[in-house]
């Protein structure tokens, strides 16, 4: 009988993190899971067995030592969300520079091969379009801290490749572009599930400016898949794969999307961005990735359309409601 495979996940109790965590054990590994709680949730992991499931409470600095021999790493932990990036740009560089480089110190030991979380904020405000892994990035100033979030992210892919470089450590750096789908929570920032919540509850979907600016949506359910097939291809180590849908929408046409499926009575209102976040930011017109790179390795066809998704988050808000 095969040996079960040893997974660790770290944020594995997030949005992406326990869909990941929940198909690892549908496969039947044994799933360690870090989590902070501080945006994922226990309850997300209900469903995965005992026996396959050890969660460790803490930030990956507390509880890191405790893991032991693991066979695959996927390195989901991150400060996410534009709300608090603005709020806690301290608490964002932090987690994502001192966090991974712990974590790649511990995966050298073994060789163990990484999957870096990384994320479309990485190309900044390049006006490329659609954004390929070797364009240049266009970052703003450093009184911003809007670009705190990208620059980190940016470090952790330079440590993670530099590793590979230097001693041949298995990494692949996944930058994640729009991924939505159900258990994600508007709280941070995220527009869909912020649109969804709004429109079950009858109240004004909040369009930040004239609403024109493009985004692609990828369902988490197509994304899982593609991030164990990365993990188990050699030739996508030591590379940067862009993850994403490029089918873009605008953020208006995504807001009328999201009243017309959910049969809604709410209306669409314009506000500055200031409005929501109490300072201005910088809101990039476009953002749409090459998926040359992603279909050569994965052959990546997303299959669940964006109204399934909608409907999706809706339910699972439904659920979740008092």
């Amino acid at each position: 009988m095969p040996t079960q495979r040893r997974v660790l996940v770290t944020g594995g109790a997030g949005f992406i993190g326990s869909h990941l965590s929940c198909a690892l054990a549908s496969r039947g590994d044994h799933v360690i899971v870090i989590d902070d709680l501080s945006t994922g949730r226990r309850d997300n992991l209900a469903n995965l067995p005992s026996d396959q499931l050890q969660f460790l409470e803490g930030t990956v600095d507390d509880r890191l030592d405790e893991v032991g021999r693991v066979d695959q790493i996927y390195h989901l932990a991150a400060a996410v969300g534009v709300r608090l990036v603005v709020e806690s740009p301290i608490r964002c560089i932090e987690t994502n520079v001192v966090e991974t480089a712990r974590v790649l110190r511990f995966a050298v030991e073994s060789m163990t091969p990484v999957l870096l979380a990384s994320t479309s904020e990485v190309y900044g405000k390049s006006d490329r379009v659609p954004f390929g892994e070797e364009d240049d990035v266009v970052y703003g100033a450093t009184t911003e801290p809007r670009w705190a979030y990208a620059c980190s992210k940016a470090i952790d892919e330079h440590l993670g490749l530099s590793w590979h470089r230097s001693v041949g450590l298995p990494v692949i750096a996944a930058r994640f572009f729009n991924t939505v789908g159900p258990r994600q929570r508007g709280k941070w920032g995220m527009v869909l599930p912020r649109f969804v919540a709004a429109a079950l509850r009858g109240e004004a979907l909040r369009v930040h400016g004239d609403g024109a600016q493009e985004r692609c949506f990828v369902d988490v359910r197509d994304v899982v898949p593609v991030l164990q097939t990365l993990m188990e291809t050699p030739k996508a180590y030591g590379q940067v794969v862009n993850i994403g849908h490029d089918d873009p929408v605008t953020i208006q046409g995504l807001a009328e999307r999201v009243v017309s499926v959910l049969d809604s009575t709410s209306v669409i209102t314009h506000v500055s961005i200031e409005e929501d976040y109490g300072r201005p930011i910088e809101d990039l017109r476009r953002r749409i990735p090459d998926l040359a790179r992603l279909r050569a390795l994965t052959g990546l066809i997303p299959r669940i359309s964006l109204d399934q998704t909608i409907r999706d988050i809706a339910a699972c808000v439904e659920e979740s409601s008092p």
